[in-house]
């Protein structure tokens, strides 16, 4: 037990480490989480925190490392469920690394986007995650080397010179082609929406290729509004017109969810008088009926991918740049069938 006089002061690592019969350095470890010591050590090291009544000083510790232990992560919406599952994955990362997300909406603005990063800065966070709103130029990403703020790009990307995490859209958009070719179908749409940003145009693209490699028209590209009440009014540009189609790939699932309220509102059957594929495979997806076949973009493990990617930053600043592209892969449910008529009212089988 502690003398009367000891626990008057205030109880330093140092008195942990000489409790506990290891060095100061072993015992800074253990507050730190660090793999490299045995579980044995960091019990009876735990124990003696205990027993003492040890207080880390955090600020202390900050000032030390110049450091917040904060991370900044900027995304364009917060309404999307996939931006939901993205985050979930950098928390996971970043809380493991006994650091604190700062999250913030830029809304797909620029100037809200620079606004934002400069409080961020003025606030100390050591790091940034940032999904760049739509038209956001390389001098942003100078700028953040100036102000030696390390910065990983998720989803979308202003420049191969810094870390990315991110998805393999061509592929993704290759699947979700070949599966509804392979069922039949020949005239194929792909609905998109939103602002024009490499995620955006890595999807365009790769619907247009697989489209030419199956010999069918790529240029059945029509966009449609933002919001779901108003993507349903719009189901009629798929389903009329010299542009008529069997199959739609959407640019996301948000997409695919306004389709369906406006093709039932139409009195037409998903799965049976008409195929959709959704991109992002969210939640979302299995709630839907008939169940959306979607490609599966995997957000969560994105996320971490880029949690990671910026502590390894922190850790080793000189690390040439680096990429992680998550492979996508097409989940098959209910709402894509096989082709067998040539008119709206023409039956398909489910498949």
């Amino acid at each position: 037990m502690l003398s009367e006089g000891r626990k008057k002061n205030r109880v330093t690592l140092l008195d942990v480490a000489r409790h506990a019969s290891v060095s100061r350095a072993t015992a800074s470890l253990v507050i730190r989480k660090s793999p490299l010591v045995s579980t044995e050590t960091r019990a009876k090291v735990e124990a003696v925190m205990q027993e003492l009544g040890y207080v880390y000083n955090m600020g202390a510790a900050r000032l030390r490392a110049d450091r917040s232990l904060t991370i900044g992560v900027v995304i364009p919406n917060l309404v999307n469920p996939f931006f939901t599952e993205l985050l979930a994955g950098i928390d996971r990362v970043i809380d493991s690394a006994s650091m604190v997300v700062i999250l913030v909406n830029s809304g797909d603005l620029v100037a809200r986007q620079e606004t934002l990063l400069t409080r961020m800065r003025e606030h100390g966070v050591d790091g940034i995650i940032l999904c760049p709103a739509a038209e956001t130029e390389m001098s942003l990403v100078e700028k953040m080397v100036e102000w030696d703020l390390p910065l990983v790009q998720v989803l979308r990307r202003v420049t191969d010179d810094c870390d990315y995490a991110g998805v393999d859209y061509a592929f993704g958009m290759r699947q979700a082609v070949d599966h509804l070719a392979e069922l039949g179908h020949r005239d194929i749409a792909f609905a998109l929406h939103g602002p024009v940003h490499s995620a955006y145009q890595e999807r365009v693209d790769g619907f247009r290729d697989a489209m030419q490699a199956r010999g069918l028209d790529p240029e059945n590209v029509i966009r449609v509004p933002h919001q779901i009440a108003a993507i349903a009014e719009a189901a009629g540009l798929f389903t009329e017109g010299s542009r008529r189609s069997s199959a739609v790939v959407c640019f996301n699932d948000v997409v695919a969810l306004g389709l369906a309220a406006g093709l039932y509102d139409l009195g037409i059957s998903i799965g049976r008088d008409f195929s959709l594929v959704g991109f992002d495979d969210v939640a979302d997806a299995e709630a839907m009926r008939p169940r959306l076949t979607s490609v599966a973009t995997f957000p969560e493990a994105i996320g971490e991918g880029a949690a990671k990617l910026l502590l390894d930053r922190l850790a080793q600043p000189d690390l040439a740049p680096r990429k992680l592209v998550k492979a996508p892969q097409l989940h098959i449910r209910q709402s894509s069938a096989i082709w067998r008529g040539s008119s709206l009212g023409r039956q398909q089988e489910s498949g």
